[in-house]
């Protein structure tokens, strides 16, 4: 929702990786900055409207990414897609920093600068792969946050270290980050970071991208 310059931005992004995509506004000549080349669908409206989002094709969407210029618009169409419709993968763009927190802490994905809002909104829209965070001089061990599929949702801190033979520094939970004990429970939204050393990364990637051996 949102047909912006990161709405827009988004959106070609998205579809050069290979998704379909539709994208919502209310005005329809913002979707001149789609280009001529855009092959997906457009839809005047607002996003928090249910008819405008099945227009959209929300039943089968895998992922809704609010941005449009208010605030209000956005946090209330990131409730109703994921509240209503079910999909998990939902992320809005809020302005106020004060306000984006208190929405992290209500367990609705925000994101609040203008300056890395579109990688930051593909990172939680396609949450797949590692993402670095920090890298030793010899570049010998990374820290990453590490897409960690919804399988391991209910596991333990300790039983996710075991499977992957690494260490779980920290998690970062409804907008704050905690040092997990072993018996911490994974829950779903959370963002997981390993330390992991660089040959193992793809081992790694492998073993909790994919759901828990046995399920």
């Amino acid at each position: 929702m949102g047909c912006g310059r990161v709405g827009s931005t988004l959106a070609r992004s998205l579809e050069k990786r290979g998704h379909s995509v539709a994208v919502i506004d209310v005005q329809p000549d913002a979707f001149r900055r789609l280009g001529p080349d855009f092959g997906g669908r457009t839809v005047k409206g607002v996003g928090f409207d249910r008819e405008v989002l099945i227009e959209s094709g929300i039943a089968e969407a895998e992922g809704f990414a609010a941005v449009s210029s208010g605030d209000n618009s956005n946090i209330l169409s990131a409730r109703v897609v994921r509240e209503t419709f079910g999909v998990h993968n939902v992320v809005a763009r809020i302005y106020d920093p004060g306000r984006a927190e208190v929405y992290e802490r209500l367990g609705i994905p925000t994101v609040a600068t203008v300056r890395w809002t579109s990688d930051q909104v593909l990172r939680r829209l396609l949450p797949a792969g590692s993402e670095p965070q920090w890298r030793d001089p010899s570049g010998s061990v990374r820290l990453l946050e590490v897409h960690v599929n919804r399988g391991w949702v209910g596991r333990t801190i300790d039983q996710i270290e075991a499977a992957s033979a690494v260490r779980v520094p920290f998690v970062f939970r409804l907008g704050a980050g905690i040092v997990p004990k072993r018996s911490t429970v994974f829950q779903d939204g959370d963002l997981l970071y390993v330390a992991v050393a660089d040959a193992r990364l793809a081992e790694v990637e492998a073993i909790l991208g994919a759901a828990p051996k046995g399920e």
